[in-house]
């Protein structure tokens, strides 16, 4: 089981190439940058805080895409992941070739962490029906997809349409790059993630042994090998009996929160965390 981390980085934290170069000198096997473009003053709902996550973190986060590009530059192992893209959010042919030139200049360490989104005024902002908006992110994946592995890329749907177009670069990874859903368990979220994703991404692990039963029998039931699932909890808190745990029941990898902040406190926490990697 693969153990990477994730954290909120601002223009305050640690400097992203600064941290990317730690993670990777202490075998860890990957990063996850998060995406929130703006938070609304006016909210309608509180942003979802968690333990090592503030409310400073969603006004002041990095573009998780431009980070990344500086930690591919600086890294030559570690996966370098979103958590979460909120792709409903995005232009899909832009968001396409972001992502496979991301995927190129890392020689094909890019992973597609999204998410729906919780955030009605955020989606609002972007011209996005929060009703629709497990449709819209749906038809834009189909989308990118189309436009990585096809040369004349064409989709046609209700929320978004594509004439035959040309598209390049591809990423390195074919037919799509590596991608993981977020979200709550349950029959909706995994007939997505078989259809159109390569695994799941629950944040925090709660009730993920329970689900994977249903899961595995959602890609059965689309025509896919439930053994090439990936299931990846994200966000975790780690202990010693989580993470052997999570190994037992076949997670393929799982990603620890580091909280954001000055670097001699990030680097204590990846100091500590080390002792839950695997001896190799």
């Amino acid at each position: 089981m693969r153990v990477g981390v994730t954290s909120f980085l601002t223009d305050r934290s640690m400097p992203v190439d600064d941290f990317a170069r730690a993670v990777e000198a202490r075998g860890y096997d990957s990063l996850y940058l998060p995406e929130h473009t703006h938070l609304p003053v006016a909210l309608a709902s509180p942003p979802a805080l968690v333990k090592g996550v503030h409310l400073d973190d969603y006004k002041r986060s990095l573009d998780p895409f431009v980070s990344l590009a500086a930690a591919a530059v600086v890294t030559d192992r570690i996966l370098l992941g979103t958590g979460v893209t909120l792709v409903a959010q995005h232009d899909p042919i832009v968001l396409a070739k972001q992502i496979a030139t991301l995927d190129r200049l890392s020689g094909g360490r890019f992973v597609l962490g999204m998410g729906y989104g919780w955030n009605r005024d955020e989606a609002a902002d972007h011209g996005v029906d929060f009703a629709q908006r497990r449709a819209v992110a749906r038809e834009k994946v189909l989308c990118m997809q189309a436009l990585w592995s096809e040369d004349e890329a064409e989709f046609h749907g209700v929320h978004v349409s594509l004439p035959p177009s040309f598209s390049w670069p591809k990423p390195v990874q074919q037919p799509r790059v590596r991608t993981l859903v977020g979200g709550g368990a349950g029959p909706v979220l995994f007939a997505a993630i078989a259809e159109y994703a390569d695994g799941w991404m629950p944040i925090g692990g709660a009730g993920v042994t329970d689900a994977l039963e249903a899961l595995r029998g959602a890609f059965v039931a689309a025509g896919r090998d439930p053994d090439a699932l990936e299931v990846v909890p994200f966000g975790t808190v780690p202990d010693e009996g989580k993470l052997g745990h999570y190994e037992a029941i076949g997670c393929s990898e799982v990603v620890l929160r580091v909280p954001s902040g000055p670097e001699p406190d990030m680097l204590r926490v990846l100091d500590d965390y080390v002792r839950f990697l695997p001896r190799r």
